[in-house]
């Protein structure tokens, strides 16, 4: 590769994370509380407990990402509208899936979610127990 191409290709790399969010304003109610304090901490509780679908691990209350100011917009909104927080996470879970809460129910597809640390502590334990007895012998 020439040094030029090596150099745009390098810049092209860092000037990506720019260009990566829209130039549009954020939504409505993505960055304004609402004046109602209980209005606005039952929307605070509600996105605590949903996660950004485009982060790593963090929840739309504490993400910058583009999509979760949407959601933090959309979930304000319809606080204000006198919805529920439960119907809003239904109806965000029937849109996005399981994935968007951060406790999912227990149901056959879910099922890994929960087992799987279980299943993991087992193996754990047969193979530390396996281990010790080696070496008692």
């Amino acid at each position: 590769m020439r040094p030029s191409m090596f150099g745009l290709a390098t810049m092209l790399a860092i000037a990506t994370p720019a260009i990566a969010d829209s130039p549009l304003p954020p939504a409505d109610y993505a960055n304004v509380q609402l004046r109602d304090p209980d209005q606005e901490a039952r929307a605070k509780d509600l996105m605590g407990t949903l996660r950004c679908l485009v982060c790593q691990g963090q929840s739309i209350a504490d993400s910058d990402a583009e999509m979760a100011g949407d959601m933090r917009s959309l979930v304000r909104k319809r606080i204000l509208a006198g919805e529920s927080p439960d119907a809003i996470r239904e109806s965000l879970v029937s849109s996005y899936g399981e994935y968007v809460s951060y406790d999912p129910p227990f149901n056959w597809l879910t099922a890994p979610l929960w087992l799987m640390p279980l299943v993991l502590a087992g193996i754990g334990t047969w193979l530390a127990r396996g281990s010790f007895r080696r070496r008692r012998g």
